[in-house]
Order: C-alpha cells, then structure tokens, then sequence
C-alpha cells in the first residue's frame, strides 16, 4: 500500500485555505473514489486525470485509489486540483519520486492531452504560498497575474510532462515574469469634451479631490452619464497595494482578472435591472458583487430612481463601513468594498421638472413618488446632490471646446488636493472619522453659526452635517487654504439639491 501527499489551495472568499490531497493505493476493485466534500467539477476530475496520464505514455495504476481532499469539511470546487491530484497518482504509484512534492504548492486544470489550463482566483493562492513559504506551480496563463506578487516564488508550466520533468530534475520550469507593456493607462474620455455645465464639472472635480459620493440630477440628455464617465481619467492611478487587491477581487470573480487593466481605476456600471446579490454579492460559494469589483474605484449607477428600492438600500451599510459580509447558513465571507459611489437619475417621471425646454407634466404627488423610492438615509450618506440643467442651444451649437478644461489640467489640481490631504492627515477627506473633524475641519464661530441656522431650517440630520463639514474641507483644499469659510460652507451646501427639495415638497 503507498500513500503520497501533495499539496494544493482552495477558494473561499478573500482567502486561499490549504488542502492536503493525499492519494492512497490499496488492493481491491479497480476504481477511484474522491472525498472531502467535493463538488461537482472536481468529481469529474478523475475523468480527466486519467485520460491526461495516459495520453503522455503514462500508467494509470490499476489498484483501488482513494483520494482524501482534506479538511474533509472544506468546500472543494472548479478544476484546480486536477493536477495535484495527477501528481499524487503518479507519486503512489512510484512513477514519481514524492521527495519535492512538499516544497512545492500545485494548481492547475488538466486537458485529456494533459496540457495545464488556466484556474480562477490564482492570486489569493499565490499570497498564501507566499506566507507559507513553498514554492507554487501554476498554469502558463496564469503567469502574468501570478507575478503580480513580486516577492513569490512562482513557476509555471504548459504540460503535466513539464512538471513531471521539472521535479525530476531533467529541466526547470520558468519563473512567472512581470509584463506590463500591454497596460491600457489611464486613458480614456476626456471632460474637454463636456461643453458647459461649469456647477457639474466643479462638483465631479470636489469629488474625485475628496473622493465624495456624488449624485447628479437633470433631464434626459444633460450630460449626467457624459460627466461621471470623465471622473477615472482626473483620477490619480491606483498604487501598488491598491491594484493588488483589485487585482485579487477580480481575480476570484467569474471573469478573472486582466493584466492589462493593472493600475487602472475600476469603472463599474450595473444595470438598473441588477438584484440584489449582483450589486453586493453571494452566491455559492460566495463571489464578489458590483460594489467589492468597484473597490478603490467607482461604482456608477444611472437612472438611481429605476434600481429596485430593496437594492438600493443593500448600498446604506458598505456606504459606511466600505466592506460587505455575506453571511449563510454554510458560509460567512467578508469582501472589501471601498468604493465611490457616482449616481445620476431624472428630478421626476417624465424627467422634465424644472426644465425650461419642455414642461413637466407629473403631478405633485408623482414627483413625490418618484423621489421616495430613495430613502432618506440612503441621501443622508451621498455627500453631493448637484443638479444638471438642461444646456442652452446657441452652446449646443458651438464646435468648438477651447474654452474647457481638459481631464489633465483638473487632474493636476485634484492631485495637489490630495497630496495636502494626505500630508496633514494621512487620509482623504471622505474618510475621517467624526473625532477627527474637531482637529481638521475647524470652523469659526460665525461659520459655526451659518451651518448651524441651515442645518435647523432644512431638518438636516447630524450625518448630512458632518458630510457638508468635510466636502467644505475639501473646497478648501482645492483653493490652497488651510481655513474652512463661509464661501466653502457655501458651496458644499449648494450641492445638496435633493435636501432643498425635499424640504420644499
């Protein structure tokens, strides 16, 4: 009787547990019996592993094979084990010398011709191998996400034969190499292309500056969606640590992670048809959703009021706490999702209310309808609401944009803002904490007076309060002053359009 071990991961969430495959031999019926809770793929793997060892001119024992996927109570799922599992085979059988074996961690899928095929999730692997320290054999295609962890040791390969000879000794696999020559950048829509519009532009610039949540609100045809697809590109690119773990989200979602997109500021925009579980996630096992793939980026939702109002709620907690836990009956997964939330949506049914192109033909009790199917705490925790108007035909007109500001000129200001940020706090304005204000939003008395006296008249809550003092804060630093006044409580005030209407209904 011979018994190998061979090691390997699972996917569960964020995280990469180990799991011990061991493959015993013993007399019996021929056959090959699979357990440790696995799912359906990794059942048919025997099937493939078979095929593959004997399309390479290997012997497929012809003994009782049992192979333990342990911890036996961790879910098991997708192909990745097929080549551990091959390994194992060949190792109990002595085909293989199993004195590596331990050295080394093994994902991979096998074709029947025994060629290795690219897993999902290779990323969260990579760093538990890291910390583990073994050394992990992948596929080929996985090898530019792979070296992404530039302190690994990582190795990939094409065939079940190259592995086979690299533990042997007769060759050596290559090393997972970095290539970032195909990276797409920062490019992309420019906002010297938005013509007018000077209150939006300002607002879409005090938002990336201070990474604020924005919402825009106009008719049809404002240029709401034009605006908010311009904010990546006067947006500062991702560092190291941040794209390695939008890099991981994307990678353990069902369309992988694309090496191209390395740095780039994540841009998603669900559709308003969108459940519940796509925006936040779930699924079994668990994967990410809208909001943890937007993560250090922007997650835009047009046409806000159309979302189903269950949806739109699931966004109050992660809002604030920038993470999602999934929480089943089997499973219990934590997501990060610090992202910026960008909305755009029509002032009422027919989109024309306040229009002076065309009139509005909802009733008062429509509008307020419409505007209802967003809740209060969920306006409470976006810290813009700016309106868009409709533009004048003689500008509509006009072909040429010289007068606009191009994406880098904004940039160049929205990366000094955030520098003076970063220098005095060590944060951006968006995410002090309500102790910190006292220390960095200070306020005079007569400004304190100002704020106070429109907080009382609009009924604002004490969230809304603490969101104007910090988008004051950042009109500040946008203007190089180190002191909040009266002309920035001002204009962080002029951005909260749906408060002042909703006083007004």
């Amino acid at each position: 009787m011979t018994l190998a071990i061979v090691y390997s991961r699972a996917s569960a969430g964020m995280n990469a547990p180990l799991v011990v495959v061991e493959v015993h031999l013993s007399r019996g019926m021929p056959g090959l019996n699979i357990v440790g809770l696995p799912e359906a793929a990794v059942k048919e793997s025997k099937d493939r592993v078979r095929s593959a060892l004997l399309n390479t001119c290997f012997e497929f024992p012809r003994w009782r094979i049992t192979i333990n996927l342990a911890p036996a109570d961790l879910p098991k799922e997708g192909g990745r084990f097929d080549l551990p599992i091959a390994l194992g085979i060949l190792a109990a059988s002595g085909q293989l010398s199993d004195e590596k074996l331990k050295e080394y961690e093994f994902v991979g899928e096998l074709a029947l011709s025994g060629d290795l095929r690219s897993v999902r999730g290779v990323l969260p692997i990579v760093l538990a191998a890291q910390q583990a320290g073994r050394t992990l054999i992948v596929p080929e295609a996985n090898s530019g996400e792979a070296a992404l962890v530039r302190q690994a040791q990582v190795l990939s390969a094409t065939h079940l034969l190259d592995v086979c000879a690299h533990l042997k000794g007769e060759t050596s696999l290559k090393i997972c190499q970095l290539n970032l020559e195909q990276r797409v950048g920062s490019t992309g829509p420019d906002l010297i292309d938005v013509c007018g519009q000077p209150h939006a532009r300002r607002a879409l610039e005090i938002a990336a500056a201070g990474k604020h949540s924005l919402l825009f609100v106009g008719s049809p045809g404002t240029g709401k969606t034009m605006l908010a697809s311009r904010l990546p590109g006067i947006l500062p690119p991702l560092t190291d640590e941040q794209s390695l773990d939008v890099a991981a989200l994307a990678s353990i979602s069902r369309n992988g992670f694309d090496i191209r997109q390395w740095q780039c500021v994540p841009f998603r925009a669900p559709h308003h048809s969108s459940s519940g579980v796509a925006l936040v996630g779930g699924g079994r096992p668990p994967q990410p959703g809208e909001i943890s793939l937007a993560h250090q980026g922007i997650l835009f939702l047009d046409e806000l009021p159309e979302f189903n109002r269950h949806v739109l709620e699931c966004l109050r907690e992660p809002l604030e706490s920038g993470s999602i836990t999934i929480s089943r009956a089997a499973w219990q997964t934590v997501f990060p999702a610090e992202f910026q939330l960008i909305a755009a949506m029509n002032p009422c049914p027919c989109g024309f209310l306040g229009s002076s192109g065309r009139a509005c033909r909802c009733s008062t009790i429509q509008v307020q309808r419409y505007l209802a199917k967003l809740s209060g705490p969920l306006l409470d925790r976006i810290d813009m609401q700016v309106e868009v108007p409709a533009l004048p035909l003689e500008l509509l007109s006009t072909q040429s944009n010289e007068k606009n500001e191009s994406s880098a000129i904004v940039k160049e200001r929205v990366l000094r803002a955030r520098q003076r940020q970063l220098d005095r706090q060590g944060k951006l304005n968006r995410e002090l904490q309500v102790s910190d204000l006292e220390q960095f939003c200070v306020l005079t008395d007569d400004v304190q007076k100002i704020l106070n006296k429109i907080i009382d008249k609009l009924n604002l809550s004490a969230r809304v309060y603490h969101r104007i003092v910090k988008v004051a804060r950042t009109i500040a630093d946008l203007m190089g002053q180190e002191m909040i006044d009266a002309t920035h409580i001002a204009e962080a005030l002029n951005c909260r359009a749906l408060d002042r209407t909703r006083s007004l209904i």
